[in-house]
């Protein structure tokens, strides 16, 4: 069996989804197996980080591409570590600005931790208007929103306003629990200019809709407009009903995220049951697109191991996504409805679809090995995609992902890091 490390996910979840992703890898629908997906190679990687204590717990999770419209070459990645915080990096996948997480308040509270971060383009802060990096700090249940510069040698600069709200949570206490903000994904609405992130709650199915609020000083806040919960179980044929294994309490959550801001659509990753399509506005009926293969498999939660166990497979799970599903991002294609991709964090692969209405899946592929020392990606968890020429580096565009196994590594220690992938190779990977 495959390693297992992912840090964000329970044991026993992992266990069980990870066991049936080899299962399913071992016997896939002849016309996706993951085996056969096409293998597009990276061109760079970022330093690897180490998620223990000489590491400062880093533990890379999610990248977002910001592109200076002065100077395409000079456009930054911003990228969450969790509780090593935020990293810039250029397009040579160097390091350019490290920005820590808040400490913990109190001896027995929770320090800072950035899981998600989504980029806002324009918005007015004070006096001028500013790209925002917004990221979800799970470990304060609240947004932290940088001001980016591309000028700077330190582009971005923490302009939270210091009285922003807890979004999930009514006290320290309930902070410490950790049912917090996680998901993350930012839009901003054409027709009134207002700018907005989704955010999920860590371990439950609740979606909130924030609006995103500048103070006369430069800051910027949020007000909640409306939360919606996506289901926690779900019917299956013949009158059963059917929840996602995990450890008691625990209801299955949302990751990856992404909003179409043409259309208003936001794309929502539920871990372990598939992709669903809703409006950003939190509006209307979810819809489910598909479903990841273990979808409908029973599992039984053993406390003594920590570990659920499967049962039989009934078969109603799709066919393209191995749980956890993660990493949603949206790639634009010129005269084109473009493509959503999607991480199948179970197979080590990525996955298509078409975002036009009566559109599905149109393939899928794998980041592979490059050479000796740069590797390719496992348990992928953040993806970014941009379709626009970053200079002479990448003139095609770029897609970053993040990579859950960094090798070679060094022994005992877990690595990750950021896969930097040029789109050309990738487009023709899909095209094929």
């Amino acid at each position: 069996m495959p390693q297992t490390h992912r840090p964000h996910t329970t044991v026993g979840r992992l266990t069980l989804f990870t066991a049936l992703a080899v299962l399913a890898t071992a016997m896939p629908h002849p016309a996706v197996a993951a085996g056969e997906l096409p293998g597009v190679k990276p061109t760079a990687e970022t330093p690897a980080v180490y998620d223990d204590e000489a590491g400062g717990n880093s533990d890379a999770d999610d990248p977002a591409i910001w592109r200076n419209p002065a100077d395409p070459a000079r456009s930054l990645v911003v990228a969450t570590l969790k509780e090593g915080g935020l990293r810039v990096y250029d397009l040579d996948a160097r390091e350019v600005q490290a920005v820590a997480a808040p400490e913990a308040p109190g001896p027995d509270d929770a320090p800072g931790r950035f899981n998600n971060v989504d980029l806002v383009h324009g918005m007015k802060a004070g006096a001028r208007k500013s790209d925002l990096a917004v990221t979800s700090d799970r470990g304060s249940d609240r947004l932290r929103i940088y001001r980016v510069d591309g000028n700077s040698r330190s582009p971005l600069t923490d302009i939270t306003d210091p009285s922003a709200p807890a979004i999930f949570s009514s006290s320290q206490e309930e902070i410490n629990e950790q049912r917090t903000a996680y998901g993350l994904a930012t839009w901003t609405d054409p027709s009134s200019g207002r700018s907005y992130a989704v955010v999920s709650q860590r371990e439950r199915t609740a979606l909130r809709l924030l609006e995103l609020t500048a103070k006369a000083d430069g800051t910027v806040s949020y007000r909640t407009v409306r939360t919606l919960k996506l289901p926690s179980e779900f019917r299956l044929p013949k009158g059963k009903t059917w929840t996602p294994c995990g450890e008691p309490g625990e209801l299955p959550q949302v990751e990856g995220m992404v909003v179409d801001p043409a259309t208003g659509t936001l794309y929502a990753g539920q871990e372990n049951v598939g992709i669903w399509r809703l409006g950003a506005d939190l509006k209307g009926k979810p819809k489910l697109i598909d479903k990841v293969r273990e979808y409908g498999v029973p599992g039984t939660y053993d406390e003594e191991t920590e570990e659920c166990v499967p049962g039989d497979d009934p078969g109603y799970g799709g066919t393209h996504l191995s749980a956890d599903v993660e990493g949603l991002t949206l790639l634009d294609l010129k005269n084109a409805d473009g493509y959503l991709l999607a991480s199948s964090q179970g197979d080590n692969s990525f996955a298509a679809y078409g975002r036009g209405r009566g559109d599905g899946y149109e393939g899928g592929f794998k980041v592979t090995a490059a050479s000796e020392t740069l590797d390719g990606t496992e348990e992928s968890d953040g993806a970014a995609v941009l379709n626009k020429p970053l200079g002479t580096k990448y003139p095609n565009g770029l897609l970053v992902v993040q990579d859950g196994d960094d090798r070679p590594g060094e022994p005992d220690r877990d690595a990750t890091n950021f896969k930097f992938v040029d789109l050309k190779p990738m487009l023709d990977a899909l095209n094929d």
